[in-house]
């Protein structure tokens, strides 16, 4: 039995950046003595075992054959007899492919120490064709490492059109093509993700909505500031669909976000954004009926989880207007001083408690515009 660090934590080791998880193959061996050892499986389509103390992964090597469509649709083979380099050759990239011993030797037998001093990020075999998601992970490794002046070598982004000409992106699932996209829009330059799958012939397959926004470079450079990944989600929501017509646009929201799976926190903040940016970059611009139907409308006095994320994406989008992020949670803090119970008290009650309420914070709107004045 013989142990090897593999893939990414070799990868980033080489490249001196953060390691986040580390994986593991073990050559020459079977599942019962990997069970002997201690380890508890976790793999259903291929012998996958977690480690007794560390608990991460140490897989079997193991061989794949394409089966049928989409990235599942392949067979393997693990035996004692698979060697670690046909291990390898199953990886996406070469950068991908290399592997570790004990002693701290690096196994490299398709040139990923090359490739990752070339900043290349290249396939490994032309079975990388066969596996539709790669189109996504390549495209996710750009996001990640483009700052570092890493590119995609050209015969990969053929293969990467190939895949796209193809129907087997159709055949990926939502919640694994969601995955990729959320994790690109965590990494340092997420624009790169968008632009990477359009060269690819990819984005008009995958998010054919989100074509306006990756044309438009005032919303990649926003996005490629930094910034919560769901403000990055809501500002290109907000200008992929800013051409929809604004009675319609929600529900073109809704829908995008239901196909692809997005979290209800992604898809409430991009609705949010999408409808009140305008009016939260320009709060100083409105008058109290309009700055309390912002508050209203965004539902801040219950809710206040968003705003801080809102005012985040405005300045990003519109760096010259700052002052919502005083103005606002100055106001909203005033808003919930206004004491029902006291109104009650001097007797209103029903429709007429509603109103007072209503012209209580209408005041108070007032009032801070009033100390705005010079």
């Amino acid at each position: 039995m013989q142990i090897y660090l593999v893939g990414g934590a070799v990868r980033d080791r080489l490249l001196d950046y953060p390691i986040y998880d580390q994986d593991w193959v073990v050559v020459g061996a079977t599942p019962e003595e990997m069970l002997q050892q201690g380890f508890r499986p976790v793999g259903k389509d291929f012998p996958v075992f977690l480690h007794p103390d560390s608990g991460e992964e140490y897989a079997l090597a193991r061989t794949e054959r394409k089966s049928g469509k989409g990235y599942t649709g392949f067979q393997y083979h693990a035996s004692p007899d698979v060697t670690l380099e046909e291990d390898l050759i199953r990886r996406d990239l070469t950068i991908n492919a290399m592997a570790m011993d004990a002693e701290g030797n690096i196994i490299d037998p398709y040139h990923g120490q090359q490739d990752l001093q070339q900043k290349l990020l290249r396939h490994v075999s032309p079975a990388f064709a066969e596996d539709p998601l790669r189109v996504l992970r390549v495209a996710r490794f750009q996001a990640r490492y483009a700052p570092l002046g890493f590119h995609v070598a050209p015969e990969t982004l053929a293969l990467m059109q190939q895949l796209a000409a193809s129907d087997e992106l159709e055949h990926l699932t939502a919640e694994r093509v969601w995955q990729e996209f959320q994790r690109a829009l965590s990494e340092a330059a997420p624009q790169q993700f968008l632009l990477t799958l359009q060269q690819a012939h990819a984005l008009p397959v995958l998010f054919p909505e989100l074509l306006p926004a990756v044309k438009d470079s005032t919303t990649l450079t926003a996005i490629s500031q930094p910034a919560d990944t769901k403000v990055r989600f809501a500002i290109l929501i907000r200008r992929a669909f800013a051409n929809i017509p604004a009675a319609e646009r929600s529900e073109a929201i809704k829908v995008f976000c239901e196909r692809h799976r997005a979290p209800n926190a992604y898809r409430d903040l991009a609705l949010q954004f999408s409808g009140q940016a305008e009016q939260l970059c320009h709060f100083t611009e409105l008058d109290a009926e309009q700055r309390l139907a912002l508050v209203k409308d965004l539902d801040l006095l219950r809710r206040q989880e968003h705003l801080e994320l809102l005012l985040q994406g405005c300045a990003l989008i519109d760096p010259s207007e700052l002052a919502a992020k005083h103005l606002l949670p100055q106001l909203l803090l005033s808003l919930q001083q206004i004491n029902p119970k006291q109104l009650m008290a001097q007797g209103f009650k029903g429709k007429a408690l509603g109103e007072a309420i209503h012209e209580a914070q209408l005041r108070l709107c007032q009032q801070q515009i009033d100390g705005q004045q010079p």
